[in-house]
């Protein structure tokens, strides 16, 4: 920022990226291909938020105010130009739950979702002011597969009733399916041939013609075989006249019990809101600009956690529910050309449209046919091929997914995104706990010290043990460091009992963090060492870890001369201490100094060789 430009100025242009990148670099030439493709997204947009405003349990024409004046602020506030954010499934899903978890009486409902979208907003914000933004990251791969499945899942139970006519009773997913099997004798015929028929004709249009809005027209079908068929005589059920008009901005009224049961609920579903904002942006960048480079196209986790906290303020007082983005309407802008943000304001204008005339459309619209729009969503959700991906990768991921799918249908949505949460951290825990660990020595005609066990012709100096611990070292992994650096004493000791160990040099190049316990388990393996003769060293120490282990008094107990910056020089090291010790050996032969360059050849050509012989 130029010297001289006012504080607020700054905080205000970094707070809306969105508005400074359309007022000071956006082209008029964007202007056509970003019309063209809010047109198309208002098209896809349209049925399928109002369709979301049923998973919540709102009237349709909420859907409608959430996603307009989402879009407008996100195109202010927002760093994708591309990002499509508004009504989601996932999300609605999480909010719907949260909010029958309240209360059942529907004049709550559209109170309680704008009081739960502040909620989520002042997670948000809260989130940036700890600088949290990577906590998407706890989210990994396999959990959000598993997690996406078993949303898919809960989406289709809570639409059985809506599908087949029946009186399906009950919010969580058992009680929706025992409901279901007792009243399944009750299903209209009529009324689940329009769900799934709207849901067969949107695949279709979308196998033949993928660039088209088949939502939008799965929905106009419908309505049109409504009017034309007289379905409301075989009692298919529509969503009715609805007010239009824009609200006005006001605080939604809610007890502080509600409250309380909102703030927790609110932090699932912020959580999971900024992780899907973060995912979709990461996988679908704007077009690169001239002289633009690929990280300039980047979105600053920090500050989309302002931006989704801004657009949740707005959604939230105008009466709106929690919102998120979509990869569907975002890959469909990209498919249209769209530069900026200008397409999301173009499809608000449709959306404006759309809401003054909202009413009528409703009198038309069947029910059925929101279910079949949200089935199809719930169908992308289910990526058979990624859990197949899983399984070939790696089984334990595949499991992680399948535990996240089981966890998610059983125990809800919201304990799902605990749960998923819980797992990724786990796995994260358990992968420090027990890392990968080696042997180093030297390997001939290549430069460096390598693991032994990826060398068979790999070379260690007598009595010099290198080992490399790759982790940092912290409470869960400290009794393991000691057990596995016995463990290879021992060995060292059964295969080489005429050169058992001196010194051991522990690497510490992975050894990044450590705390107290480490520290005092580092104490304790000089200790045993000592006892059985050896001595402890660490090579490759970074100041990072030399200071906590001085306070921790590790640094004293171990000794300046047994800390060494890189493996050279401690193999130097060793080999000195060695040729002035010869007493404290049984093989009087005395290792030279190992020679650290590729084309270095060695004088023998196996590790029982250079021991015997005392030499590389």
């Amino acid at each position: 920022m130029p010297e001289g430009e006012h504080w607020a100025l700054k905080a205000f242009q970094a707070s809306t990226p969105g508005l400074t990148f359309l007022t000071t670099r956006y082209q008029r030439s964007w202007l056509r291909t970003d019309m063209i493709a809010g047109l198309a997204v208002a098209a896809y947009l349209i049925p399928q938020v109002m369709a979301y405003s049923a998973i919540v349990k709102v009237p349709p024409v909420t859907g409608l105010w959430t996603a307009l004046f989402a879009m407008v602020l996100y195109a202010i506030m927002g760093g994708s130009r591309v990002l499509s954010v508004g009504p989601e499934s996932t999300i609605a899903l999480l909010a719907g739950l949260a909010i029958a978890d309240i209360s059942q009486d529907p004049a709550r409902v559209v109170p309680l979702a704008a009081a739960l979208s502040l909620v989520v907003a002042g997670w948000c914000l809260l989130g940036r002011m700890l600088r949290l933004g990577v906590v998407a990251d706890l989210l990994s791969q396999p959990l959000l597969v598993g997690y996406l499945a078993g949303a898919a899942v809960l989406m289709v139970s809570g639409q059985l009733g809506k599908l087949t006519g029946a009186a399906v009773e009950g919010e969580e997913i058992i009680a929706q399916i025992r409901s279901f099997i007792e009243v399944i004798g009750q299903t209209q015929w009529p009324t689940l041939a329009v769900g799934l028929g709207t849901f067969a004709l949107i695949l279709f249009i979308h196998w033949i013609r993928p660039s088209w809005p088949a939502a939008l027209l799965g929905v106009l079908a419908a309505m049109a075989a409504y009017a034309t068929l007289h379905l409301g005589d075989h009692g298919v059920a529509v969503v009715g006249e609805v007010p239009s008009g824009i609200p006005t901005p006001q605080l939604p009224v809610i007890s502080g019990a509600e409250l309380k049961a909102l703030v927790i609920a609110g932090l699932g579903i912020a959580i999971m809101a900024y992780s899907d904002n973060m995912l979709v942006a990461r996988g679908f960048p704007a077009e690169p600009l001239p002289d633009e480079r690929p990280s300039d196209r980047e979105v600053d986790p920090q500050a989309e956690l302002v931006a989704l906290g801004g657009v949740h303020i707005g959604v939230g007082l105008f009466g709106g529910f929690p919102v998120s983005s979509s990869g569907s309407r975002t890959a469909l802008a990209l498919a249209s050309r769209a530069q900026t943000q200008v397409y999301s304001l173009v499809a608000c204008v449709v959306v404006v449209i759309v809401i003054l005339a909202a009413g009528p459309i409703m009198e038309w619209m069947p029910k059925a046919a929101l279910g079949g729009v949200v089935l199809y969503a719930a169908s992308k959700l289910v990526r058979i091929a990624d859990f197949k991906r899983l399984l070939r990768f790696r089984r334990r991921e595949f499991a992680l997914a399948l535990i996240t799918l089981v966890g998610t249908i059983v125990f809800g949505i919201l304990a799902g995104v605990g749960l998923a949460v819980t797992l990724s951290l786990l796995e994260m825990g358990l992968r420090l706990a027990r890392p990968h660990d080696a042997v180093l020595g030297r390997v001939p005609g290549l430069a460096g010290m390598h693991d032994v066990a990826d060398y068979p012709d790999a070379q260690t100096l007598p009595g010099l043990i290198v080992y490399r611990f790759e982790a940092p070292l912290f409470f869960a992994n400290a009794g393991e460091l000691r057990r596995r650096v016995q463990r290879v004493v021992d060995q060292e000791i059964a295969a080489f009992p005429q050169d058992p160990p001196r010194w051991l040099l522990l690497n510490v190049e992975a050894n990044t963090e450590v705390d107290i316990t480490a520290a005092d388990a580092l104490r304790q393996l000089q200790g045993d060492l000592a006892a059985q003769g050896i001595r402890l060293g660490l090579t490759r120490i970074k100041r990072d870890l030399y200071e906590p282990l001085r306070r921790a008094g590790v640094v004293d107990l171990i000794g300046e001369d047994m800390l060494f910056p890189t493996l050279p020089v401690a193999e130097e090291a060793y080999v000195e201490w060695a040729a002035a010790h010869p007493d404290l050996t049984q093989d009087t032969a005395v290792p030279q100094p190992p020679q650290d360059r590729p084309s270095a050849q060695p004088t023998v050509a196996t590790e029982a060789e250079a021991r015997a012989r005392g030499t590389f």
